[in-house]
């Protein structure tokens, strides 16, 4: 990745966190209010907010209508990382190298947090977003928003994961599990970044491809770094997926066939930019970053 992408990441970082505070003040009940913040700032890469952001700019030339939406993505993706980390799911005490929300407010208030920022995050959207974004095109994002957080996408990887413990299953319920549980929220934060930025619809199905590369991509390499990592790299427990005995793609395809596969799909995602003439360092970046993952 060039200097100038990572500059841009990092800015596209510090206005996300800011505005996530912002988001997020302490009211009555306390408890409710300090569970949400906790997780949803306590740091992490801002990924999936940074490429909406980063769509939006290419496309239209500016970002700042994507802000409220970046944000509410970041609040869902954090959702789903209380919920994952419950004892009832996949039952970890770290996330992020800091105590998992249960762990530090117990259980029943972290799973109504993450009840809350699932609700509370498609308000974010339509209280913040400027109004010279049309009524329109809010309704377009809140659809893509509310599709990817249930029972067709990010839910149904997630319950077909848990199905497939201990199973032999298929490459197809492989991925199915990770197009849904892992590279939907690629997709939801890429899409509403082209839909504000007034994408062409061959632009949104391009970029819509790029994001199902590196979502899958980035799936691929948590496998990989779930066998390869440390606790202290990683930030949450490694070895889980073996001892949960999940079906993984490093127990499907084996490490060095897993690896092949992440350089195959970042390669591709770049070559799609390429093919439809959408130049943005940053998308190109994010992609070439995911190979050199170490947390």
């Amino acid at each position: 990745m060039n200097e100038a992408a990572k500059q841009q990441i990092d800015e596209y970082k510090k206005i996300v966190e800011k505005k996530l505070d912002e988001y997020l003040p302490v009211k009555y009940p306390q408890e409710i209010w300090e569970s949400m913040r906790y997780s949803v700032l306590a740091g992490g890469k801002r990924l999936r907010p940074v490429l909406c952001l980063e769509t939006c700019k290419v496309l239209s030339g500016s970002y700042e209508q994507a802000i409220p939406a970046a944000c509410a993505i970041e609040m869902l993706h954090t959702q789903s990382l209380i919920h994952d980390d419950l004892p009832c799911m996949d039952n970890d005490d770290y996330r992020r190298g800091k105590l998992t929300n249960h762990k530090k407010f117990g259980e029943s208030t972290a799973v109504l947090a993450g009840d809350a920022l699932l609700s509370f995050a498609p308000q974010i959207i339509i209280q913040n977003t400027p109004k010279t974004v049309s009524e329109e095109k809010i309704l377009k994002v809140l659809e893509e928003f509310l599709v990817s957080a249930g029972a067709e996408k990010l839910i149904a990887g997630q319950v077909v994961d848990i199905d497939s413990e201990g199973k032999q299953i298929d490459e197809k319920t492989l991925n199915f599990i990770h197009d849904n549980k892992t590279a939907a929220l690629f997709k939801l934060s890429i899409r509403t970044g082209a839909i504000l930025g007034n994408a062409a619809e061959s632009q949104l199905n391009a970029l819509t491809d790029y994001a199902q590369k590196i979502g899958l991509a980035f799936q691929i390499m948590d496998d990989i770094l779930d066998v390869t990592s440390t606790l202290e790299e990683l930030g949450k427990t490694p070895g889980k997926d073996e001892k949960e005995q999940k079906v993984t793609y490093i127990s499907f395809y084996g490490l060095e066939e897993s690896k092949k596969q992440v350089a195959s799909l970042c390669a591709r995602a770049c070559d799609i930019l390429k093919e439809n003439d959408i130049l943005s360092d940053v998308l190109q970046g994010v992609a070439d970053s995911i190979t050199e993952r170490v947390n």
